[in-house]
């Protein structure tokens, strides 16, 4: 009889973890299929992270959620230009709906499995987070964090329209941002701001400078959690756990209002002064081409900006917490409730997105058969944790706003009346630096285009892009991403001298892994009839094995998966140099000898096996997988933290362990567990 799954942690490690855990993925637009960098910078790390949190807790305490962001302007953008280019004639639904399905049908082919992968505005899902949006908005509002405020949006005069997010485009207005692809109130690197302070704004409808006029909108009052915020972000720096980045970037938006005027508009400046609300002017520091002008608050700030634009001044604003819009009027977007008689406003695609992993969670817990309100058993409870997995992009808003609204919704409902009041937990970001392509940044909205996931897939295994990726340490800086199809010169990519870099983790699995599958297997066929010896491993063996597990729990808390991988190269060669130095040695005695010399070294090399095979499934599943099915043992076990980690007979039953053998299954000849792609065989 096989050992319970309940025992506890092995002996030998330090990290407690969650009883409970939910990781995510961020949210694809359902604009377009899935490009290298999400599946590089987000997916392949978060299903690494949810599959090990399922080894390690239990697949059934791990909810791994994501799935399609299905509103917005850069859909409705996309859908747009695709019908009036005549190369889309369906729904925007049926748009989003084929976008989301080449998303999912990505994912799968590169071993990622969420619990969920629906959408915002799809299937159960998205009717819960119809329901979820609506009464959060709500709750905001009863609590006095919503504030109504008429602020001027971009018109297009000669299209006789008003426009989305995404149909103006200018540069970034916040001081230091350099960059040129800024939309109506937010640029391509993350930065908030006010569509008035947008510089050079056009239309994308017709080219020209856009009016503006007046609306009225739902805003969360961000600035009144900015001593919240600044404990919050305190923590964050005490916590080795968390990446530097995380409370770095949180603390540049909290600083004081600022605004930055260039040196040679000193006398336009002085001439408003006295009009302007009470501020503190530094003057420019050495070599810098602007003074700054400080505010007590943000409204003072607002004031003052409006003015100095009155007065014909140049000048940008500084990183600051700002009211965050909730609602636009888009037609495309998540239905906001009616509140004082404000009608016809959709949700701004970014506050659902954030909130829109608790409604993927509820949906999957749903779909299980569980209880209604057991989303809150992984999003509210103190033995729960929540890892969520974003580029360094969206740090503003999962670090800056998401701990601000999970604040304000603190002890309110957001599931109905009938919801007991339990706060949502902070949660813990995972924030990964930018890959490159090459030594560039690549996006669909730059000069350097990526290549899409599923092109990747035309050169390479699922297995050896997810073995690079996770070694690529994006955790540490920005690194390029190198795949020698796609970056190479002509001549180096005809050339077999030229190295692959890509290819440099997957020689890993397919030779040294391979060897150690194959050695063990085979030589359980050669010399034991097909079965592998029970007998205990070599205590040196045993410590190598919990030495490595000790700090790949170590590492796997700090979500340092680069080091993984680096620690599994290790291990792995040190496994396979057991096996060659010892069946040497078992064949350099005479043949009237003992069997128990070679006996012992499949025992001690078969357990270390298992020992690699658990700790590399969240890399390479399927190759894992598959060993475990040749070596017979139930995937359940054999994929399971829950042991001592002594000796293989942990995983078998009374009657192989009375035996002293454990059968496996006959490995073909010359059989690969991990094999490269077809292309690299020729």
């Amino acid at each position: 009889m096989a050992p319970s799954l309940d025992n506890g942690n092995p002996p030998f490690t330090q990290v407690v973890w969650p009883k409970r855990a939910v990781v995510t993925a961020g949210m694809p637009y359902g604009n377009k299929p899935l490009h290298f960098g999400h599946i590089a910078g987000v997916f392949v790390p978060a299903d690494a992270y949810a599959r090990f949190l399922k080894d390690r807790i239990g697949e059934r305490n791990v909810r791994f959620v994501s799935g399609t962001d299905c509103f917005g302007s850069p859909i409705n953008e996309g859908y747009r230009k695709l019908v009036e280019a005549g190369e889309f004639d369906g729904t925007i639904d049926e748009y989003v709906q084929m976008n989301h399905d080449k998303q999912k049908a990505t994912l799968k082919a590169y071993d990622v499995e969420p619990s969920i992968y629906e959408g915002s505005g799809i299937g159960h899902a998205g009717e819960v987070h119809r329901d979820l949006t609506d009464n959060i908005i709500r709750r905001l509002h009863e609590a006095g964090f919503l504030q109504r405020r008429s602020t001027l949006q971009f018109f297009d005069p000669q299209a006789d329209t008003f426009l989305n997010g995404r149909q103006v485009v200018g540069r970034c207005p916040v001081q230091g941002c350099k960059s040129e692809h800024a939309y109506a109130d937010e640029c391509d690197l993350g930065h908030s701001y006010s569509p008035e302070e947008l510089i050079n704004p056009r239309s994308s409808l017709t080219g020209v400078v856009p009016e503006m006029r007046p609306v009225d909108n739902w805003y969360f009052d961000l600035p009144a959690f900015t001593r919240f915020l600044r404990e919050h972000v305190a923590e964050l720096e005490a916590d080795d756990r968390i990446r530097a980045i995380v409370p770095q970037t949180i603390k540049e938006f909290l600083g004081a209002p600022i605004i930055y005027v260039k040196n040679d508009e000193r006398a336009q400046f002085d001439a408003v002064a006295d009009e302007l609300p009470s501020f503190e002017l530094r003057e420019a520091e050495r070599g810098k081409q602007s003074f700054e002008v400080e505010f007590s608050c943000i409204e003072d700030r607002d004031r003052a900006r409006d003015l100095m634009r009155q007065a014909g001044l140049r000048f940008r604003t500084g990183k600051a917490l700002v009211p965050f819009r909730i609602t636009g009027n888009i037609e495309w977007g998540v239905a906001a409730p009616v509140i004082d008689g404000v009608e016809g406003l959709t949700v701004w695609c970014w506050p659902e997105s954030l909130w829109a992993p608790i409604s993927f969670t509820a949906a999957a817990n749903d779909e299980a058969g569980l209880p209604e309100g057991s989303w809150r058993d992984f999003w509210c409870s103190d033995d729960a944790k929540v890892y969520q997995f974003i580029g360094q992009d969206n740090l503003y808003f999962y670090g800056v706003v998401q701990p601000a609204l999970w604040e304000a919704l603190r002890d309110r409902d957001i599931f109905g009346a009938d919801d007991p009041r339990v706060p949502l937990r902070q949660t813990t970001l995972v924030a990964n630096h930018h890959v490159l392509l090459g030594n560039k940044k690549a996006s669909s909205s730059s000069s350097v285009k990526p290549p899409t996931a599923d092109e990747l897939l035309e050169h390479y295994t699922a297995e050896q892009l997810r073995a690079h990726f996770l070694a690529l340490g994006l955790d540490q800086k920005s690194v390029g991403f190198k795949p020698k199809p796609f970056t190479a010169t002509e001549q180096e990519r005809d050339d077999p001298r030229v190295a692959d870099p890509v290819l440099k983790e997957g020689a890993l699995l397919t030779n040294v892994f391979n060897r150690l599958g194959r050695s063990c297997l085979y030589e359980a066929k050669k010399s034991f009839g097909g079965t592998v010896p029970l007998c205990a491993p070599s205590a040196k063996a045993v410590e190598e094995c919990h030495a490595v597990m000790a700090e790949y729990d170590l590492l796997m808390e700090k979500a340092e998966l680069h080091s993984i991988m680096s620690l599994m190269d290790g291990f792995l060669r040190v496994a396979n140099k057991r096996w060659a130095d010892g069946i040497k040695r078992v064949e350099a005695l005479d043949q009237g000898a003992s069997d128990e010399p070679r006996r012992q070294v499949l025992a001690d090399c078969a357990y270390q096996l298992w020992v690699s095979t658990l700790l590399m499934h969240p890399i390479v599943p399927v190759g894992c997988e598959l060993i475990c099915d040749y070596l017979q043992f139930d995937p359940e076990a054999f994929f399971s933290w829950n042991h001592r980690f002594e000796s293989l007979a942990e995983l078998c039953g009374e009657d192989e362990c009375e035996a002293g053998a454990h059968r496996v299954r006959e490995l073909p000849p010359r059989f690969d567990f991990f094999r490269k792609h077809e292309s690299q065989y020729r």
